[in-house]
């Protein structure tokens, strides 16, 4: 572990969040596994596990049988020392879950919307209330339905009281706990990555039409792609026909269906053409869509319409997932990840 030029407050939080990190995946371990591990000296290994251990953060699990000499104390990680809270926000509803750092819910509800005018107050009162029922709570996870540059929203079109709105900023400030902010399509890929066996597929597209028009997520070789700008996804701008973008494609000049999003035949040619451009750019692994709006037989559609404008041997699989699930995940991963870099 190399710390060239690290003040100590980094080093120390780099050597908790790594010991932290290698007690989950060890499950439990001692001190010279943990030493060999981290490439880290014994005393500095000792004397932070000792801390940790006067908080609660890990446990002593008993003693290994003797090789010889003194028999190790084998240490795991406690996983209810700190939780996390992880909430979305979409046009109909709020969606939230409790877990702790190995990612078990404690609890998951809804509130109502909080996008609408007034919501910033009703997301405040809620989300005081599950702090105050879970004084565990050592970082928060928000998404959003809009674009975000570093806990900024800054393109979240309908919902002008969210625009420009350093929301990360807001509620660092009023809880005095991490906060990270992403856009809902990001956090979907990266959970369907984490969760769903999309290690073995390190390149994805996540595809929603949603409450608020298209979206996608983009991970490429294991990382989220949110581009120069932070506006990766917004695919509702990406032309389509003549002067018609996707999303104006998809509604077909204003006439609403209260179909799923694209279960028309006219709405087939442009998610083909858009799957088409997937697979010319960036040749992704797979394309997932969402449940509630696709069915084998539509994505069977999609495929063969798809195969009229590129090679169907360059096609990705197309694939079915829960967004919800995959969004709640994705929020979970990033909560986590905040809470093994805390520093009390």
């Amino acid at each position: 572990m190399e710390l060239v030029n690290a003040t100590p407050k980094s080093v120390r939080k780099v050597i908790l969040s790594s010991i932290r990190k290698s007690l989950l995946e060890f499950e439990s371990a001692t001190k010279a596994e943990l030493c060999n591990k981290l490439d880290i000296s014994f005393p500095t290994i000792s004397k932070f596990l000792a801390q940790m251990e006067k908080s609660g953060e890990v446990i002593s699990v008993g003693l290994d049988e003797s090789s010889g000499g003194r028999r190790a104390k084998r240490y795991k990680y406690n996983p209810e020392h700190t939780l996390g809270l992880s909430i979305f926000l979409e046009r109909q509803e709020t969606n939230y879950a409790i877990f702790n750092c190995v990612g078990e819910v404690k609890e998951r509800g809804v509130i109502p919307s909080v996008l609408v005018e007034g919501g910033l107050q009703l997301l405040t009162m809620s989300m005081e209330k599950l702090i105050a029922d879970y004084p565990k709570i050592s970082s928060i996870a928000i998404g959003v339905p809009g674009s975000v540059d570093n806990g900024r929203i800054f393109h979240i079109p309908g919902y002008v009281n969210f625009q420009n709105f350093d929301i990360k900023g807001f509620y660092e400030n009023h809880f005095s706990i991490p906060v990270v902010v992403e856009n809902d399509m990001n956090a979907a890929v990266l959970g369907y990555h984490h969760y769903k066996g999309g290690k073995n597929n390190p390149s994805l597209v996540y595809l929603y039409i949603g409450q608020n028009g298209p979206g996608a997520g983009f991970l490429i070789n294991g990382d989220v792609v949110r581009g120069s700008t932070f506006f990766a996804g917004e695919i509702s701008f990406v032309p389509q026909y003549d002067e018609q973008n996707l999303w104006q494609a998809l509604e077909n000049n204003g006439t609403e269906s209260k179909e799923a999003p694209f279960s028309q035949d006219y709405q087939i040619d442009p998610i083909s053409r858009l799957v088409a451009s997937f697979t010319a750019s960036i040749n992704p692994h797979t394309i997932i869509f969402c449940k509630d709006e696709v069915d084998e037989a539509l994505v069977e559609k999609i495929t063969s319409a798809s195969s009229n404008y590129v090679p169907p041997e360059h096609l990705p699989e197309l694939t079915i997932s829960d967004w919800k699930q995959d969004y709640l995940y994705g929020l979970q991963r990033l909560g986590i990840e905040l809470m093994l870099n805390e520093i009390k």
